[in-house]
């Protein structure tokens, strides 16, 4: 009876088994190939992570502080010089209908804001004093970090609250009765800090008084420089339209009207643009991790002559060294990439979560990072699974 000469087929647990044995026998050869690839998926899906979790964090912040919110301040004259905005501008904005709520501030002009009176009138660090309305923080969802906002009664008495980065600035940590900051010639005291404001940035940087205060003694002439207004989410472009020439009819263009959430959309698609330029840098470290696998399979095949040789001897097929290296190689990059996305999945929750952020990691970046990892794991391994099959038993056994 003739013996069957069939060569065995190979299961994909046998697949699984054969193609590992190179990365059991030189671990630290595979750690490092993989390392590559690890760091090429790790930058890809932790760039995605952030920028996801950016977008989430803006997304719940505009949720919370309301996209509805209009400014008008004012612009340039049509000589180029600085507009002022009417005393009654305020009182005209009120007449808007569809405005629900309105507030503002006024600059002080030529006053300073100093932690002590032997501080040179030039290193103002920015801070600007402003007369507010009580009503400011409910406008613009401004917040109270430590102490308390303006009232009716501190309103008309040296008190200030300070802004975020003011308070910083000034070495002020927060409010206390027995802190006290000069603005002008008078010393105020600070009964409030502000949080970050990231609908009305201006308000980080400002020492806010009352405006009976500011007027009675900081020379305040009561023209405001920036109006607050809220309206209806369906009403906020009608309100746009009209807001310039109510609060200047005899000169609306000299009015600047702007939607503040604008600008954190945009900052935003400035970010995505970044956030694509990352992305191909992670993709020029994946290639560069590609070609460390290839290279490290080509040495293989050359190292393991003598085991092709052995195997072709004893029947394998060429068919099956190909699928034997091509698996080695798929299960190279495919440890790396899983490695990677466990690496840029960790990197993405760890700094979100130091920031305060919603942890996102798009699906579709991880799934998408495994698959590219096969791809170039396959690509990788190709050439050295056809060299390897083509070695003839003898000339491997002979070359070894």
């Amino acid at each position: 009876m003739a013996a069957d000469l069939t060569p065995a087929r190979l299961g994909a647990r046998d697949v699984l088994r054969v193609g590992a044995v190179g990365l059991r026998t030189r671990p630290l050869r595979a750690f490092l190939s993989a390392l590559g690839i690890a760091i090429g998926i790790a930058a890809m899906v932790g760039v995605v992570g952030l920028s996801s979790s950016s977008s989430a964090e803006l997304d719940r912040m505009l949720a919370s502080l309301g996209t509805n919110l209009l400014t008008a301040r004012p612009g340039s004259t049509m000589t180029g010089g600085q507009a002022e905005l009417p005393l009654a501008a305020e009182s005209m904005v009120d007449r808007i209908e569809d405005v629900s709520a309105m507030s503002a501030i006024g600059a002080v002009a030529d006053t300073g804001v100093y932690r002590s009176n032997v501080i040179p009138e030039a290193e103002t660090k920015g801070i600007v004093p402003y007369a507010a309305r009580l009503d400011l923080p409910a406008t613009t969802g401004a917040e109270t970090a430590s102490g308390t906002w303006l009232n009716e009664g501190t309103a008309e008495y040296p008190a200030v609250v300070l802004g975020a980065t003011a308070a910083d600035r000034l070495g002020i940590g927060a409010a206390d009765p027995a802190t006290q900051v000069l603005i002008g010639d008078t010393w105020f005291t600070v009964v409030g800090i502000l949080e970050p404001a990231p609908l009305a940035p201006e308000l980080d940087t400002a020492a806010l008084v009352g405006w009976p205060v500011a007027e009675a003694e900081l020379g305040f002439d009561g023209h405001a420089t920036t109006i607050y207004t809220r309206s209806p989410e369906e009403a906020v472009e009608s309100v746009r339209s009209v807001l310039g020439p109510t609060v200047n009819p005899a000169a609306a263009n000299e009015v600047e009207v702007s939607l503040p959430s604008d600008a954190l959309a945009a900052q935003q698609a400035a970010d995505q643009t970044l956030t694509g330029l990352l992305l191909g840098l992670g993709a020029v470290a994946l290639l560069v991790g590609g070609v460390g696998v290839a290279n490290t399979m080509v040495i293989s095949v050359l190292e393991r002559r003598a085991e092709i040789g052995l195997r072709r001897s004893l029947g394998a097929t060429r068919a099956q060294i190909r699928t034997q290296f091509l698996a080695e190689s798929l299960l190279l990059s495919l440890l790396g990439g899983a490695g990677g996305a466990v690496l840029g999945a960790g990197v993405t929750a760890a700094y979100a979560v130091a920031r305060g952020w919603p942890v996102v990691v798009p699906p579709w970046a991880v799934l998408g990072g495994l698959a590219a990892t096969l791809v170039i794991g396959c690509l990788a391994g190709l050439y050295p699974a056809v060299r390897a099959s083509r070695l003839s038993p003898t000339e491997a056994l002979a070359a070894h």
